[in-house]
């Protein structure tokens, strides 16, 4: 991805500024950079898009933004929460740990509401133990 979007800005680079091609592109690419938050308000030229780092967009990603809002205990954990269908953005399930989250819905991450862990009903060993505690009581 990377690789891709500084082959793009290298090649609008070459081109003059006045050229119109380079101007809609060139605006477009950093528009769409802002968008998922890995250009920030100073960092708004095309040379800027050259020095991006794979970091920058590692900190974008669904599994860092759940590390980085408290969720899981680490990078590791919020993998697995992901996989298993406990993390929703805005409410929608997201089970896609590479996921790209945009800066506007970066507020949205939270636990999906039928998961265990959102206030869903109990998990699969939770309620094995609920029923061997009742059948227990009952003996």
């Amino acid at each position: 991805m990377l690789s891709k979007i500084r082959t793009s800005a290298r090649l609008l680079l070459t081109l003059s500024e006045n050229d119109t091609r380079r101007q809609i592109q060139g605006n477009s690419l950093i528009r769409r950079l802002k968008k998922y938050g890995i250009l920030t308000g100073e960092k708004e030229t095309l040379d800027h898009v050259l020095s991006l780092k794979i970091q920058d967009f590692l900190e974008r990603r669904l599994q860092t933004l759940v590390f980085k809002s408290g969720f899981s205990k680490s990078i590791h954990h919020s993998r697995v929460l992901i996989r298993q269908r406990h993390i929703a953005i805005n409410g929608i399930l997201v089970d896609i740990p590479s996921f790209i989250v945009k800066l506007k819905s970066q507020d949205g991450i939270g636990f999906f509401s039928k998961s265990p862990l959102g206030g869903g009903l109990p998990g699969r060993v939770k309620r094995r133990s609920l029923k061997n505690k009742i059948e227990n009581d009952d003996k």
